[in-house]
């Protein structure tokens, strides 16, 4: 027994004296919610190599391992990297080089804004974005006569905030040669009195984008890490970019140019592409196949079955109510969608189309459940699923759902108005199309939306605008609760990009792609959620915001 004692205490200072392994960073002390199927907390996580490596109590990770940084989050609370499950990413780069007009408050307001913008930059083609006619005191959509005058020979195209609409002045629409017998399939060139009026509506836009200078590579390298800049201060660390609004290029190149600005350490961010449903998108990427890096997964394809409510361009069933001979477009021929859907069924690759309207919704989810003949794994999106008919609703068993609860609070203010009290209770149905697939991707749709990833949260839980507008909320029956609203923004939108097992949680063996955030999100007073700041953000454990 003596000498059993003895022995024991030799090994127990052997082992003392043993080198701890070796991790790259512990982080302790936190309010760390893993989204785990319980939504387990922890306290403290260790990474290397760029993954989670061990998760456990501050005191046990700091005594079994070394590292070379110790990162004290004193009680503030931790998430997984916040995915944004629908935005515009490239979109939100470019806009930093154009005339903001998010939050115009009129026509007068727009122009001025353009007016400052050309003193200050003198350009030879003037780009804006993000008027709202919704949000005037005039409702009707602008007419070109102003516009005409201050710039006589200067192109200028101001895109409407949901990128369906273009307001654009003569010298622009001459680069497309736009007259008022100009028609296009899937858009409109709006006429009144037998005069173009400067408004382009969906395809009728790439009249003049298709003539629009196109920007250099040196601009897209500025746009892009622009935006990374942009996420990485909103806690994003992943982005499910749908595309550019007009598909004028096979995006080919784009990709390429994303993929090797990854590659060389510049553009750290992670995207899931979807590459525009037209014939060159479709015979390329089929032909080549998925293209998946630690930070690149090209595998979806973007349609537009119509397009935005708020300019009427969401395809309907029955006619607007506040615009009675008018029932939206069809962007893309319903033709080419179920042509598309079958060649696409074929291979790996996701199908992801844009369906405002109750038509739209109906001629997409049927030509799924047609093609898809019950295979019950292939993740198929609708995007936005804005306005479904009630009897539409049981085709989302097999259908996800990718939605933007912003748009609800924005659009909350006329949205009955377009479409009338009956339809108005299938609109923006977020927990009833949760209850059908078990889960919802959440998105923001930036840059028609703001990019905070907190405002999505506070939309899906409140649904109140900033000033806690209607009192009670709008159609609350369609809420999240908080524990769903994070899970939308995090393992469930990776789930939409068949990444579930990478990322969305923080887990042993998946990226650190992680968020310290000066509130917790889950506790805090729901109308103080848009105010969380976000502390730092870390993509694969390393900090991303000086």
């Amino acid at each position: 027994m003596k000498k059993l004692i003895l022995s024991l205490i030799f090994l127990s200072i052997l082992s003392c004296g043993k080198e701890k392994p070796h991790v790259d960073a512990i982080v302790l002390n936190g309010n760390i919610y893993t989204i785990l199927d319980d939504f387990d907390k922890a306290e403290a996580f260790a990474v290397k190599n760029g993954k989670f490596f061990d998760i456990a109590s501050s005191k046990v990770l700091q005594e079994k391992y070394s590292a070379d940084t110790i990162i004290d989050a004193n009680g503030k609370t931790i998430l997984p990297g916040l995915i944004d499950a629908h935005a515009h990413f490239l979109t939100l780069g470019q806009l930093q080089k154009q005339v903001n007009l998010i939050g115009t408050t009129s026509f007068d307001d727009m122009i001025k804004r353009v007016l400052d913008f050309q003193k200050e930059h003198n350009m030879p083609f003037i780009k804006g974005r993000g008027w709202d006619q919704n949000d005037w005191e005039d409702k009707n959509m602008p007419d070109k006569t102003i516009l005409d005058k201050l710039f006589p020979n200067t192109p200028v195209a101001l895109t409407r905030i949901d990128g369906h609409a273009s307001f654009c002045n003569q010298a622009a629409l001459d680069l497309g040669n736009v007259t008022v017998n100009s028609s296009i399939e899937g858009g409109e060139v709006e006429v009144k009195n037998g005069k173009l009026t400067g408004i382009l509506l969906d395809n009728a836009e790439q009249l003049v984008m298709n003539n629009w200078p196109a920007f250099e590579k040196e601009q897209l390298i500025e746009a892009l890490l622009a935006a990374q800049k942009i996420c990485f201060e909103n806690g994003l660390t992943t982005i499910s970019d749908a595309g550019p609004d007009i598909f004028t290029s096979p995006w080919i190149e784009t990709i390429e140019l994303i993929d090797s600005l990854q590659k060389s350490g510049n553009l750290k961010i992670r995207l899931y592409m979807m590459v525009p449903g037209i014939e060159p998108n479709l015979d390329y990427y089929l032909n080549k196949g998925i293209t998946k890096t630690d930070k690149l997964n090209v595998r979806s394809f973007k349609f537009y079955a119509d397009g935005a409510l708020g300019s009427r361009g969401a395809l309907l069933r029955e006619p607007y109510s506040d615009k009675h001979n008018t029932y939206g477009l069809p962007v893309m021929s319903l033709e080419h969608i179920e042509n598309s859907a079958k060649r696409i069924a074929d291979s790996e690759f996701q199908m992801n189309t844009h369906a405002i309207g109750d038509s739209a919704n109906h001629q997409v989810l049927v030509t799924y459940k047609n093609v898809l003949q019950g295979n019950v794994d292939r993740r198929w999106r609708i995007e936005h699923a804005q306005v479904v008919s009630p009897e539409d609703f049981k085709y989302f068993d097999n259908i996800l759902p990718s939605v933007q609860p912003t748009h609800a609070t924005s659009d909350m203010y006329w949205a009955q108005d377009r479409v009338g009290e009956e339809r108005i209770k299938g609109a923006y149905a977020y927990k009833k199309l949760l209850e059908q697939y078990g889960k919802v991707a959440l998105g923001t749709d930036f840059p028609v939306e703001q990019v905070s990833p907190f405002l999505t949260f506070y939309a899906a839980v409140a649904r109140q605008d900033l000033k806690q507008f209607p009192e009670g909320g709008f159609q609350t029956e369609n809420g999240l609760s908080r524990a769903e609203a994070l899970k939308g923004m995090t393992i469930w939108a990776a789930y939409s990009n068949f990444e579930e097992d990478e990322k969305g949680s923080i887990e042993v063996g998946k990226f650190a792609d992680f968020v310290i955030i000066d509130q917790d999100i889950m506790t805090v007073e729901i109308e103080k959620v848009p105010n969380i700041k976000v502390l730092q953000t870390y993509v694969s454990g390393q900090p991303q915001l000086d």
